[in-house]
Formats: structure tokens, C-alpha cells, sequence
């Protein structure tokens, strides 16, 4: 065993960074979002991190070379992921606020949190390939074989993360193991540490635990906070200013994706209440799609309200329908069909037909996937439309202005499709600079439609018709160009 401890140390230290960089996707997601920004702050951070700790750890390796500094270097590892789990909500927050911009925040926001880590993670490879090396002639081998095991490792880490770590396990649970496994790992290589030492070590844990407990006390962040294989969910309740009733939110990806009343199915944002003009442009609809569960709160309502009516709902993540079912009064209903897959899958394989398609599908910071937005995408829906189908998206965006850019490329798409396109900007009505909710509607008919309703509701969403010319500035979207994440994350 005591040849092996090097191998044994490059192979840990090589799953704990692959998983330490996945699980740090859930670290930032409730703040920052799922952007494609974020990832790559992430994943560049962490790289550069390794870079750095590759450097000066071969250059420590070259002055002295010693099992109890590398132990050491294996124990502050351990140390620096600890300390970054229990410390990560202020440390959030505080930067959150402070960096305003989504790149630059969460930039800074990787920097501070999975630098360390990973500085003193990058060290171990270089350092341990000095500690092996006995024959120059063999040094091609000795470096292949170490880092062939490190990388073994990283493969192992990254399969054990996905697919059972995170699901199972969460977020912190994770972390902290990891931070276990690279301390003890540091205390079997036999780290001297004296007795001071070990004391000052403690009292730092106990004080970093004090300080965050002590902070989500300060915050009072009353939720409830699970992983499922896709998603981290928040769920909190809260009162509706509108109404002044209690409902139940549920949070993905750093945005209120959803919300439901506690004691009943009417609909706590106002957006969703323009799906109901479904029955103006197309009266006598049956059969109905959904891309977007989240908390199922316009499927819970739609089986209430059209009884003769059925709906397809397409939501990628089954943790999310088990959320909805345990805390949100979801119900198996004959007249719904749930399948977990991504909405673009399903659009390529569908052989349905629809009267109308409803779509609520986001991932980070009012963000819709990419490929749910492009023509390709757009002539699936048409696709599957009946005759006289329509479709009706919620679109986060502006229309006018650098804030309006994705609904102005969404507008421009669907117009390529659909003979006839309208947008209703839901808070602002008349303001088109403004970022709010917007719902587009696209029918696959030419018919001539009034945009009047004897519907007192239904005219009052109607009235919220923007008229104005929407300008022809920006490329289609396509699967092969689609600056989504782009569009959007200007807007913060």
C-alpha cells in the first residue's frame, strides 16, 4: 500500500475535481442561473485554477519535495472545499449585488469560491510525479501513468456526480464529503500536524459553521431546497399582494418559475390568464400541449375550467413532477399525459396533432432554450397544429430597445412559419422598452380574425394588443445560429 499512495492520491484528487465542478453548477445556479454565461465562468475558472496549481506545484515540487507537504497540499484542498461550501451563501449574495452584470457576477462569484479548490487540487498531479520520480529514464512513464490515473479518476467522478451524488445526495452533502475525502486522504499520507495546529484547524471549522448557520438565521430563507437530476428547486410561501392570499412558489434556476394558490387552482400570475385566449382564436379547442410544467399550475386549472378538454404537458425533469405532486396538489387526471423529455425531442418524434400548443418552457434567467426558439423548432409546431391550430408563448423580453432584441429574433422566426403572428406585452401594455412578460400568438390559419371579444376578460387581454410596427432588425433563429442566452442576459 505504501508504493501506492501517490496513484491513490492522483486518482482522488482527480474525482474530486470533476465533481467538485459539476456539483459547483447547483452552487450557482439559485443565484446566477443556468446561462450559458455562467457555465463558461465556471468551467474557465476552474481551468485556470488547475493551470495556476499545475505551475507553481511543479515549481514547490522542484525546490522541495516531501510527503508532508504534499499531504499539506491535499489537507488545504480539503480545507479550501469546506470552507467554500459553508461560506457560499454570503459570499453569493454579496456578489450578486455588487457585480450587477450576469457575466461579470458570475465570473467573480467562480473566482472567489472554486478557485482555491481547485488551485491546490492542480498542485497534486505535478508534485506527485516528482514524488515518484526514481529513473530519469523513465520519467515519460512515470508522468503518463500518474496522470492516466488522474484523468481515471476524473471519469469516475464525473459519472458518480451525475448520475447518483448529486440526485441523491444535494448540494452540500456532496461538498462536504468531498472535503472529507481529501482531508482524510491527506491524514493517511501521515501530515504531522501538532497539536496547535489542530486546534486552530478546529476552531476554524466551528467558527465557519457559527457564521453560516448564524447568516441564514439573519436572512430568515424559510424554503425548501432539493436537487433532482436536472434541476436545484427552492419552494417558499408566500402572501399574493394582489389578493392577499397564501400561495406556494417554486424557484428554478434562480427565477419564480411558478406558483400556486394553497387552497386552489386559480392562477397566481398574470401571464398565464392570457392562455385562455385560446378559446377567442380557436373556440372549441380539445386537444392541447404544454411545454413547461414546473409547479403544473396551468394544467391544474386547464382540467378545471375545459372539461371536455385535454392536455399533453412536456416537462424534462420528473423530479420536478414529483415536487408539483408533493407540495404544489398536482393529481393523476385521465385528461393529461405527462412525458419527461426535452420539448425539442418530442417535437422530432411526435406524430400528434394539436388544436392549440402552450408554451412555458424556460431554463436561466428568462431564458427559453434555444432549441425550442429556432424555425426548425417553429416549423415542428406548425407541423403539428390542426388546420385551425394555434400556438401561445410566453416570451420573457422587451419589444422595443437593446432589452427586446429576443422578441424581436422570435417574432421575426415565427413570422418565417406562421401566416399570421400577434404579441401582447402583459404589464406594460403600451411600453415597449420595458422587460416583462409577453405572449405571442401565432395561427396557422390566414383566416380573418376579430381582436375584439364579448368576453369582458378575454377583451381585456385583447386590448393589450401591441400595435405598433415591430422592427425587422435582427437574423431568423436557426439551430445553427441561436444567441439566445445573448439576447436575454443584456438585460442584467
Amino acid at each position: 500500500m505504501k508504493n501506492k499512495k501517490l496513484e491513490i492520491s492522483v486518482f482522488v484528487s482527480g474525482f474530486v475535481v470533476m465533481v467538485f465542478e459539476i456539483v459547483g453548477s447547483r452552487v450557482l445556479v439559485p443565484y446566477l442561473g443556468t446561462s450559458i454565461f455562467v457555465w463558461t465562468s465556471l468551467i474557465g475558472v476552474i481551468l485556470g485554477s488547475l493551470s495556476f496549481g499545475y505551475y507553481f506545484g511543479g515549481k514547490l515540487a522542484d525546490k522541495k519535495t516531501s510527503f508532508k507537504i504534499f499531504s499539506l497540499i491535499i489537507f488545504l484542498a480539503g480545507i479550501s472545499i469546506y470552507l467554500m461550501t459553508v461560506l457560499r451563501l454570503p459570499v453569493l449574495i454579496f456578489l450578486r449585488k455588487f457585480f450587477l452584470g450576469i457575466r461579470s457576477s458570475s465570473f467573480f462569484s467562480s473566482l472567489f469560491l472554486f478557485f482555491p479548490a481547485s488551485f491546490f487540487l492542480g498542485m497534486v498531479t505535478p508534485y506527485a510525479v516528482k514524488l515518484k520520480m526514481k529513473d530519469l529514464k523513465k520519467t515519460g512513464k512515470t508522468v503518463g501513468n500518474l496522470y492516466a490515473i488522474s484523468t481515471l479518476g476524473s471519469i469516475a467522478g464525473t459519472f458518480l456526480a451525475g448520475f447518483y451524488l448529486i440526485p441523491f445526495l444535494g448540494t452540500s452533502k456532496t461538498l462536504y464529503i468531498l472535503a472529507g475525502i481529501l482531508i482524510v486522504l491527506s491524514l493517511f499520507l501521515s501530515l504531522n500536524i501538532k497539536i496547535k495546529e489542530k486546534i486552530y484547524f478546529l476552531f476554524l471549522i466551528i467558527l465557519t459553521l457559527f457564521f453560516h448557520n448564524y447568516f441564514k438565521s439573519f436572512l430568515n430563507e424559510d424554503f425548501i431546497d432539493i436537487d433532482t437530476f436536472y434541476n436545484r428547486v427552492w419552494i417558499y410561501d408566500f402572501t399574493d399582494s394582489l389578493t392577499g392570499k397564501k400561495a406556494r412558489a417554486m424557484v428554478i434556476a434562480n427565477e419564480n418559475s411558478s406558483a400556486s394558490f394553497l387552497d386552489n387552482n386559480d392562477l397566481v400570475y398574470e401571464y398565464l390568464k392570457y392562455y385562455n385566449l385560446a378559446q377567442h382564436f380557436n373556440p372549441g379547442f380539445q386537444k392541447t400541449l404544454l411545454f413547461g410544467g414546473a409547479a403544473y399550475s396551468w394544467p391544474k386549472y386547464f382540467l378545471e375550467k375545459y372539461s371536455k378538454a385535454t392536455i399533453d404537458v412536456v416537462e424534462i425533469d420528473p423530479g420536478i413532477t414529483e415536487i408539483a405532486k408533493k407540495y404544489f396538489r398536482l393529481k393523476n387526471n385521465p385528461r393529461m399525459r405527462i412525458f419527461h423529455e426535452d420539448g425539442r425531442s418530442f417535437l422530432n418524434r411526435t406524430t400528434e396533432k394539436y388544436d392549440v400548443i402552450f408554451g412555458d418552457a424556460f431554463n436561466s434567467h428568462y431564458s427559453i432554450p434555444f432549441q425550442l426558439t429556432t424555425k426548425e423548432a417553429v416549423e415542428k409546431y406548425y407541423h403539428i397544429l390542426n388546420n385551425k391550430g394555434i400556438m401561445i408563448v410566453n416570451i420573457a423580453s422587451a419589444v422595443e430597445g437593446k432589452k427586446g432584441k429576443f422578441l424581436r429574433a422570435e417574432y421575426k422566426t415565427f413570422k418565417e412559419v406562421f401566416p399570421q403572428v400577434f404579441v401582447f406585452p402583459v404589464q406594460y401594455p403600451k411600453q415597449g422598452e420595458i422587460f416583462q412578460n409577453i405572449i405571442l400568438i401565432a395561427l396557422k390559419c390566414d383566416c380573418c380574425v376579430t381582436l375584439k371579444s364579448d368576453d369582458k376578460k378575454l377583451n381585456q387581454y385583447l386590448n393589450h394588443l401591441w400595435q405598433k410596427k415591430i422592427d425587422d432588425d435582427l437574423p431568423i433563429l436557426t439551430d445553427d445560429y441561436a444567441p439566445v442566452d445573448y439576447y436575454i442576459n443584456q438585460n442584467f
